[in-house]
This record gives structure tokens, sequence and C-alpha cells, in this order.
């Protein structure tokens, strides 16, 4: 495909709101029902892939949107 790589350029912002919101990712993790690993794995930009079912309840604990926990191109 024209100009594109297998590279990607999608930001995970989950430490920024966690900060904002004063909460752990311990917390994140018991309240939302996700392992410690796996969040881990998200908050240090090496996920490959993320389900809407884990996408949607990181947005209803944390109360935000995607677009507040990723986005595309430098961030």
């Amino acid at each position: 495909m024209d100009g594109v790589t297998d590279a990607h350029e999608i930001t995970v912002h989950l430490d920024r709101v966690l900060a904002e919101r004063g909460m752990t990712l311990t917390e994140l993790s018991n309240r939302a029902g996700i392992s410690l690993v796996n969040l881990s794995v998200l908050k240090n930009g090496r996920a490959r892939a993320v389900r809407f079912s884990t996408l949607s309840r990181l947005c209803a604990v944390l109360d935000c949107q995607p677009g507040d926990l990723l986005s595309h191109g430098q961030a």
C-alpha cells in the first residue's frame, strides 16, 4: 500500500489519564477487570491490538472517551 508501513503510530495516553484521575494501574486493573500485565503492555505502548470491549471498560472506569486514551501520529 502506498506510504503504509507495518509500524504503527498510535500513542497510548493511559499514564496521563491515570495521573489526572489520581488512580494507579493496580486500581484500574481491579476496577476494570483487566489484568495488570495487559494494562502494563498497553500503557507502555507494546500492545499490538486492543479489543473494543477492553477499550470500553477502560473508558467506563476512567470516565473518558477513546480519544483521551489513544492518538494517531506524534504526541
